[in-house]
């Protein structure tokens, strides 16, 4: 009964974490209109390593120890260094609906990781219903007419492979350190790297007027880069990696009635149909995972 309602649980940490990186692509969208990829990707680390530090003070927890530091380092250059700095970079020659299409394939390419990293072995029905669920979406957004060019169409794989890559090993490791504590120690490890980028860019680049570009910016540096990892990670630990990574399916449809709702945009009828077959694939995925 407790290993349910722990992967309960970690289905519903798991579903705030992906409604919460819902606005990542968006929100970065926007701030590279105003930051260069560089700038952006370092100082949204070092902001949020500023309040990770804080955190961590503030609850005193245990250092890792030996290997941990390894792992760490992993999930550094995934999620906090290579996600955003070549989201960012693909966010420069395509649109953020663009990026979603590619985004579909996170959840494969998390199971796959979690396959070689982590040693799970999800039954083959789960593949099957993971594979469905990430060709209807990218179905769908191919019929909105979502055309990726081809340079920032391979940045953005290369950032779903590393970003698959630290999820599983940042899963892995909040089993023994916990799911927020993982994202806070690995957003120190990177600050020798990302706070001198921050201040070189910084002091570099002609810094935006509009509000925007800030909005975007502080959005992605206490959102995207640190609370949404403290429900992802000890969702997907809970749940399972494999099976909680197929949440994402639905990012690019939350994404879209997010606008609707506070940009006005139109959330066409196609878009609920493959909303609803692809929350079908999610929770049978769920089922045989």
């Amino acid at each position: 009964m407790r290993g349910m309602n722990d992967q309960r649980k970690g289905w519903w940490l798991g579903l705030a974490g992906m409604l919460i990186f819902s606005g990542s692509l968006p929100a970065t969208r926007v701030a590279v209109q105003g930051f260069s990829p560089l700038c952006l990707t370092a100082v949204r680390a070092s902001a949020a390593a500023a309040l990770a530090a804080l955190a961590l003070l503030a609850w005193d927890r245990r250092r890792p120890r030996g290997r941990e530091w390894l792992h760490l380092l992993a999930v550094a250059g995934g999620v906090v260094v290579g996600f955003p700095l070549l989201s960012a970079m693909a966010l420069r020659h395509i649109t953020a609906a663009d990026a979603l299409v590619l985004v579909a394939l996170l959840p494969l390419c998390t199971a796959s990781f979690a396959v070689l990293r982590a040693g799970e072995r999800p039954r083959r029905a789960f593949w099957i219903y993971s594979a469905l669920g990430a060709a209807l979406v990218c179905a769908f957004a191919l019929s909105q007419g979502a055309r990726a060019a081809w340079l920032g169409d391979a940045l953005m794989v290369a950032a779903v492979v590393v970003c698959g890559y630290g999820y599983a090993e940042g899963a892995r490791l909040s089993r023994r350190l916990g799911g927020w504590q993982v994202i806070c120690w690995a957003l120190l490890l990177a600050l020798p790297l990302t706070l001198p980028l921050a201040g070189a860019e910084l002091a570099r680049q002609a810094l935006p007027h509009a509000s925007a570009p800030w909005i975007g910016l502080a959005y992605v540096s206490v959102f995207s880069m640190l609370v949404g990892f403290v429900f992802w990670y000890r969702g997907l630990a809970l749940g399972g990696i494999a099976a909680v990574g197929q949440l994402q399916l639905l990012q690019p449809f939350v994404g879209l009635l997010l606008a609707a709702a506070l940009l006005g945009e139109t959330v066409a009828p196609g878009m609920l149909v493959t909303a609803v077959a692809v929350a079908g694939c999610v929770a049978a995925a769920r089922r045989h995972g």
